[in-house]
């Protein structure tokens, strides 16, 4: 069996996940076409707007599809198949899954933020741990994706276009976005954002057939890390944007409050999660397949990390035109999500404050401090950013999962497709942080996977134990 074909079966696994699963899953949550939605009862013309379907799921997935979905698996594609596996199974049964919750759970807490959503499902003091640490990883988020989009424009633009040239211009798009209505920069630019991420996609995985690439030349099921680093939990945190990300669930309540109706919930939020695994399988796909070895992927990410995977593939798949055009559609997805990293960190705050932003003086009120944070960390070694964000980013799905599976468990309703992921998802967070030796415990891996493992079962107990208490403010026809 020729191996481009282990290709076409994901492309397959993938979209029909999104129609029987998720029909699954919307129907296990219970989406209501005739209840009223956030946009209706709260609109207010500058983030609760009604926007087209098409539209808002344009504007779904490039909030969603940072530069995650292409730096990720181009790095995960160093272990090998399993990076694939991950993110089919992991997008299918856990990432969009999550996002849907998310959105959906959004739509019946009149439009709130991750925050609330967490804290009537699990409590005050767990809104509070939210709070801080939802809008630390969007600061996070938003530096990530200034750095990265700027390093790929500099290499395309003349030398005065430098970084730090491109970091200014990338900055200064993104406060206006975070501070302008949303109809008025994101609601017209991203169909055309949108345009060039598709044109990327589909280009770059039909030119691997049309040249005669050959599919995963190396492939076979073992490790194939060049160092033998432990696949859990490392491909499960490497590999986040486009199989499970907890970044999203900060993005699905902005188009929470732009849908017209509930039964969008399930092409919008987890048929977005879907599309955006599609371009995660495509760039492990690429980094497998165009560079033949892992020890070859080793060299050219040494030579300019994941930045010069996308630039090289890229330009010699395409031509120069081709190439740069998918380079562009590169530099799109973290451009589109930085902007909106920074806008759910401004309205996180002032849902936190009860801060209306109605009016440009609040909203800068609450933006200036944010992009002043924001300038200080881009000055920060990316590397280092970058470890926070993904542990920090895992660690955030797994809470809002645990919150959501005791929302399905209080109703109740069939939880398990939301505990199993949550568990799974805590002991790769847990086993990570206490084995990574730079930012966490540099604990032996044995010793990390114990502790990651017993702590998932601790909270999973946590959950069959006291999911069904009564949280006080929780609106109760939600």
């Amino acid at each position: 069996m020729p191996n481009y074909v282990y290709f076409l079966l994901s492309v397959v696994a993938l979209i029909g996940g999104y129609v029987i699963y998720g029909t699954i899953v919307e129907k296990i949550f219970g989406a209501q076409p005739s209840r009223p939605v956030p946009a209706h009862t709260h609109a207010d013309g500058v983030d609760f707007v009604e926007m087209p379907a098409w539209k808002v799921w344009l504007i779904q997935l490039l909030n969603i599809a940072g530069v995650g979905p292409v730096f990720g698996p181009i790095l995960g594609a160093l272990w090998g198949p399993s990076a694939l596996l991950w993110i089919v199974i992991g997008c299918i049964f856990a990432g969009a899954v999550h996002d849907y919750f998310a959105g959906m759970l959004s739509i019946r807490y009149h439009g709130a933020n991750v925050p609330t959503i967490v804290g009537h499902n699990l409590g005050s003091a767990a809104k509070l741990v939210m709070q801080v640490f939802s809008v630390v990883l969007l600061v996070l988020v938003g530096v990530v994706f200034v750095a990265a989009p700027a390093g790929l424009l500099a290499k395309l633009t003349p030398d005065w276009m430098n970084l730090t040239f491109w970091i200014c211009i990338i900055f200064a798009y993104y406060f206006l976005a975070t501070i302008l209505p949303i109809d008025q920069i994101i609601g017209r630019f991203y169909p055309i954002f949108g345009a060039v991420l598709i044109f990327m996609a589909v280009g770059i995985v039909t030119m691997l057939f049309v040249s005669g690439t050959e599919f995963y030349p190396a492939m076979h099921w073992a490790n194939q890390h060049p160092k033998q680093l432990p696949i859990y939990p490392l491909v499960f945190i490497t590999i986040a944007c486009g199989a499970l990300s907890g970044f999203h669930a900060t993005q699905s309540p902005l188009m929470a409050r732009c849908l017209a109706n509930e039964r969008l919930g399930k092409p919008i939020f987890y048929g977005g999660m879907i599309a955006e695994g599609l371009i995660a399988l495509i760039w492990a796909t690429v980094a497998m397949s165009f560079y033949k070895t892992p020890e070859a992927l080793t060299s050219a990410l040494a030579a300019g990390g994941p930045g010069n995977i996308v630039a090289e593939s890229s330009l010699a798949l395409m031509g120069t035109y081709g190439g740069v055009l998918a380079i562009l559609g590169v530099v799109v997805l973290p451009i589109t999500s930085g902007d909106t990293a920074f806008r759910a960190a401004r309205l996180t705050i002032a849902e936190a404050f009860k801060f209306s932003q109605a009016s440009h003086k609040n909203r800068l009120s609450i933006a200036l401090p944010i992009f002043a944070i924001g300038v200080v960390l881009a000055n920060v070694d990316f590397n280092i950013i970058w470890r926070y964000f993904g542990w920090a980013n895992q660690s955030l799905a797994a809470i809002v999962l645990w919150a959501c599976a005791a929302y399905l468990y209080r109703k109740p309703c069939f939880h398990w497709i939301c505990t199993v992921p949550a568990t799974f998802i805590t002991s790769v967070a847990v086993s990570y942080i206490c084995y990574e030796p730079k930012m966490g415990f540099g604990m032996s891996i044995d010793t990390a996977n114990y502790i990651g493992i017993a702590v998932a079962l601790v909270c999973l107990v946590a959950l069959m134990l006291f999911g069904k208490c009564t949280i006080a403010g929780a609106p109760e026809n939600a």
